[in-house]
């Protein structure tokens, strides 16, 4: 049975192929949305600014201005949580979307199925519920130049277990050593903390020393998924499984896509932070592997 859209359950698509365009009206649709469907960038800016969707589906080559732009004027102005869908997967490509501003990058063709997964989680890392396609927890349209942390103050962050084999009271034990309490902070909240980095779970505010750092729903939650491992090494795989909203790696197929993904998304964090690869303060990278934070300490120069 199909699910009835709600108003804050709009998706704008913006596609020039029509036989595209008409199978992501179908998905979403039978997601429960209410699509808005343009041939063009131009048109597609202006969509997502007078229905102010959810989801953006935004195509890469496009008559007017393509997707990399339209992506760029969306985001100075929505917050809406941006699909681009293209047939380049070059990781050049990648990053030059996420860059832009988009959420998730897909490659075409893409599988019906696969595209309704994705949706579905997003839904849960909005919402934090386990359902599927459940209605997220949305309070309006966002004021023009609002970004993700701003517009979702207190939307959970869905965290995978921590290791198949640790029970819930070693986690959570293991997560009491890195949450802080900031009790010259107005509210105590749920904070981790590397060095003079520190993340808020609760607001979704990013501090180094005390200066905020402007980050988007998905670096926010690779961040955390980082401070919470501490040193132990996540891979690509896992990393795109949080982001996934997912318990567990076998649910969904991780492809080359995906990890390109999350190298780019990894490229603009550091970026963020001000964070060298070559010599990194806060995530370093091991080869082969994946990604960890850095010692507390940096060991001396020999």
């Amino acid at each position: 049975m199909t699910q009835a859209p709600s108003p804050s359950r709009t998706a704008v698509i913006v596609e020039d192929d029509p036989d595209v365009r008409n199978l992501l009206v179908d998905v979403l649709e039978g997601a429960g949305f209410s699509t808005v469907a343009v041939t063009n960038g131009i048109d597609g800016v202006q969509a997502v600014l007078s229905h102010q969707p959810l989801l953006t589906t935004l195509d890469v080559t496009m008559p007017g201005i393509d997707g990399v732009e339209a992506a760029r004027r969306i985001r100075a102005q929505s917050d809406t949580y941006i699909i681009m869908l293209t047939a380049m997967d070059d990781e050049a490509d990648v990053v030059l979307g996420l860059t832009a501003g988009a959420d998730e990058y897909i490659t075409k063709p893409f599988r019906p199925r696969e595209f309704r997964a994705r949706i579905e989680a997003m839904l849960r890392r909005m919402s934090g519920a386990p359902a599927s396609l459940p209605t997220p927890a949305r309070a309006g349209a966002s004021a023009p130049g609002a970004r993700a942390a701003d517009t979702h103050p207190t939307s959970p962050v869905v965290m995978p277990a921590a290791h198949p084999r640790e029970g819930d009271e070693q986690r959570y034990a293991r997560r009491e050593q890195t949450v802080v309490e900031d009790r010259n902070d107005p509210g105590e909240g749920h904070w981790l903390a590397h060095r003079n980095l520190r993340l808020d779970l609760d607001s979704r505010i990013v501090l180094i020393d005390n200066g905020e750092v402007e980050l988007t729903r998905t670096e926010f939650d690779l961040l955390a998924a980082l401070l919470e491992s501490r040193r132990r090494v996540r891979s690509k795989a896992d990393l795109t499984v949080v982001l996934r909203g997912e318990s567990h790696s076998t649910s969904y197929f991780v492809g080359d896509a995906d990890k390109r993904a999350i190298e780019a998304h990894m490229t603009n964090l550091r970026r963020k932070l001000g964070d060298n690869p070559a010599q990194p303060r806060f995530i370093e990278t091991v080869r082969g592997v994946g990604y960890r934070l850095t010692a507390e300490t940096t060991p001396p120069q020999m």
